[in-house]
């Protein structure tokens, strides 16, 4: 019979409901069971403790009376399953800060709710990345037409200091002949592929209004009419030319800031009288890559039948107004040729141990090709990072007042650490900018596609500049893909540790001298970033001090921010300088540690010297006992055996004395000959290696 006030459709929440009352009741009962044998037990002890022969000490309790006070299995489980059945699910918060208005001592966190969030950081939508891979199809087909041609290159070049011996053996068998140079159209082509025409470099025109954003790719030669004026609806146009330090880059930058009005002033960073914002930013490049831009660099550069054609290409496209123009009236100023490839070497990376770049500021001072081989890093000895090269690039911004934001920078390397590094790595570089998986400048854009500035704090150009400059200066790390690769300093944590490996190994030869060498060479990079990420602190700290000042002029002009919600500058750079600040000291860290244990190796090898000696020291006392009983019985030995011969009592035997030594004396002398040279083979191949390797300089010189 139902009650009054209940629906006939309500019997299975009947059930449920009849079901939870049971097993609170039974659970209550259940703690009340517990509660009462605890206590029984307390009384029970107390009695004890205070019956006489106890002497005040406190008894342990029976193992019984704890066996009883804990719920069975069955007990556990019919909870459980009774606590499921009957209470809803509730509804997750979007945030983690929303939870803490939970009652209930336990939050369960749904295993959906938490890959969603996580797919936010490190989700790629399948649909654009088939779409950017079909557009790189045709990068790759080129890559792989001049990847035979530089093959052929390297095959004719290997062959210009062969020895005597294979020049002699050309002369009659084929195979060892010297390998035809390719052709003069092939080698300009090759030329124009890893060091691309001044006018026909890519520039990236980014602009952002209010709910709107567009790119458009542009040449070099095009870049003067794109930052003369911006349409209405644009609030910051971006312009993106992947220029490095030299004629060109200091005569855009030039231009750029004649034709309008300069934006604020950040007057704490950079030196007196430019106050431009600059960083260097580190990012891995494919060692092979690095590799094939100096050697096509080192070897073209010195075929003098190929410097008319390129010279003439490199501004055969070019539509601006007074670029090439500024550019050889600053070659005539400077006494600095204007040559292809003096203008395209600004476009090769930095490697680590060639010099800090922070506050160069003349186009003079720039990167000079110390070596053409790049040997590999000790980063490359962890298993992520094989074919990995850590490069430096600078990164400087230029903004007028209005609304146009020039950044200049040849950086094509992979900002962002991902378990698909390698495919990154092998994309050409011309083309990283699309990538916004791994790189950062490609990263701001598309972060401001689809809304775009509707979610800045403040739609001004020096807003965008600290948005841009603290996402490219805390890079390279893994954290924009969730961490799913190991970050740097986990790397050189583990080369580290390897190297400390390494000093307890049994001995071989040659083996310590390898050994401090990648000591030498890890410590050496371990300091290049942690000067770099100082500068880069200072950097931070002299922004911070102008965005203060920045809103302290808005306040006294009350103008209120665009989008109150948005993250302001200030907060970005705040959380830049924590980023950088982390980094510094981390790898201030590991720089002490790669040092006290590259001393711990001197001093082990140290005391393994001293107990060699004292072991050879012995050995040295009986080889001079050896050696004294030898002078003693040794000439008697050959004057015996001297004296003791007469050929002429030999039957048939016509020859003499004479003959003996002239046969003897020449065997012996062969002997001789053979063991010394082979003996000093190791020296004899050393100077004609050095002999070879300097004729080369001389050549390229």
């Amino acid at each position: 019979m139902d009650s009054p006030g209940r629906s006939p459709g309500s019997d299975s929440n009947n059930e449920n409901w009849e079901l939870t009352k049971t097993s609170s009741i039974s659970s209550r009962s259940d703690r009340e069971r517990r509660h009462s044998s605890s206590a029984s037990s307390s009384s029970n002890s107390a009695n004890r403790d205070s019956s006489p022969g106890s002497n005040g000490r406190r008894t342990r309790p029976s193992v019984t009376s704890i066996a009883s006070s804990l719920p069975t299995v069955r007990e556990m489980h019919d909870r459980r399953t009774s606590s499921q059945s009957s209470l809803p699910v509730p509804c997750l918060p979007q945030h983690p800060s929303l939870t803490s208005t939970a009652t209930s001592e336990e939050t369960v966190v749904s295993s959906k709710k938490v890959l969603t969030n996580f797919q936010k950081v490190a989700g790629r939508d399948p649909e654009i990345e088939a779409r950017r891979l079909r557009k790189l199809s045709p990068c790759n087909s080129e890559y792989l037409i001049q990847k035979g041609i530089y093959n052929r290159l390297m095959n004719w070049d290997d062959t210009s200091y062969s020895c005597l011996q294979n020049q002699v053996l050309g002369l009659f068998l084929k195979s060892r002949r010297r390998p035809t140079l390719p052709s003069k159209d092939e080698l300009i082509g090759l030329a124009r592929h890893y060091y691309p025409a001044r006018a026909d470099l890519k520039v990236q025109v980014c602009d952002f209004g209010l709910g709107r954003a567009e790119r458009t790719e542009i040449t070099l030669g095009q870049i003067e009419e794109y930052w003369q004026a911006k349409p209405d609806w644009v609030d910051v146009r971006w312009i993106h030319a992947p220029l490095g330090l030299g004629l060109t880059h200091s005569s855009v930058e030039d231009i750029f800031l004649h034709d309008g009005q300069p934006g604020r002033e950040f007057e704490n960073v950079g030196a007196s009288g430019w106050p431009y914002v600059e960083t260097e930013v580190l990012n891995i490049r494919s060692h092979k890559d690095f590799q094939e831009m100096r050697d096509v660099y080192m070897i073209l550069s010195r075929l003098t039948e190929l410097e008319e054609d390129l010279d003439q290409c490199s501004w055969k496209n070019d539509e601006n107004s007074s670029l090439q123009s500024d550019v050889s009236w600053r070659a005539d100023h400077l006494a600095m040729p204007a040559n292809y490839w003096s203008l395209v070497l600004s476009d090769m990376p930095w490697q680590l141990s060639e010099g800090l770049a922070m506050g160069i500021r003349g186009v003079t001072e720039g990167l000079q090709p110390i070596s053409r081989q790049i040997g590999q890093q000790t980063l490359c000895n962890h298993p992520f990072y094989t074919n990995c090269h850590m490069v430096r690039n600078i990164f400087r911004c230029f903004h007028r007042s209005d609304g146009i934001l020039l950044t200049l920078s040849p950086m094509a390397g992979v900002n962002y650490l991902d378990q698909k590094l390698s495919q990154h790595l092998s994309e050409p570089a011309n083309a990283i900018f699309d990538n916004e998986n791994a790189s950062a400048p490609g990263y701001v854009f598309s972060a401001f596609a689809d809304q775009g500035t509707s979610t800045w704090h403040r739609r001004t150009v020096e807003w965008f500049l600290t948005y841009l400059i603290t996402e490219v200066g805390v890079t390279p790390h893994a954290h924009r893909q969730g961490f799913n690769a190991p970050d740097l300093n986990l790397a050189y944590q583990a080369v580290i540790n390897d190297l400390k490996r390494r000093r307890y190994a049994p001995w071989r030869k040659d083996e310590t001298v390898r050994l401090v060498r990648d000591y030498l060479a890890c410590v050496d990079e371990l300091t290049t970033v942690k000067l770099i990420c100082q500068k880069q602190v200072d950097l931070f700290k002299g922004m911070q001090q102008d965005i203060r000042k920045f809103e302290q002029e808005d306040n006294r002009a009350r103008r209120t921010p665009d989008y109150p919600q948005g993250e302001s500058m200030h907060e970005r750079i705040k959380w830049a300088l924590a980023m950088v600040k982390s980094r510094h000291d981390t790898f201030e860290r590991l720089l002490i540690d790669a040092k006290q244990s590259m001393e711990a190796l001197f001093q082990l090898r140290s005391i393994e010297q001293n107990e060699l000696a004292i072991v050879s020291d012995s050995q040295n006392k009986a080889v001079l006992i050896f050696t004294g009983v030898t002078i003693v019985f040794l000439p008697l030995s050959f004057f015996t055996s001297y004296y003791g011969m007469n050929l002429s009592t030999f039957v048939n035997t016509p020859r003499t004395e004479g003959h003996f030594w002239k046969v003897c004396g020449s065997v012996a002398l062969f002997i001789v000959l053979v063991v010394t040279l082979g003996a000093s083979r190791h020296w004899l191949k050393q100077m004609w290696r050095s002999r070879r390797r300097v004729k080369h300089h001389h050549d390229m010189v």
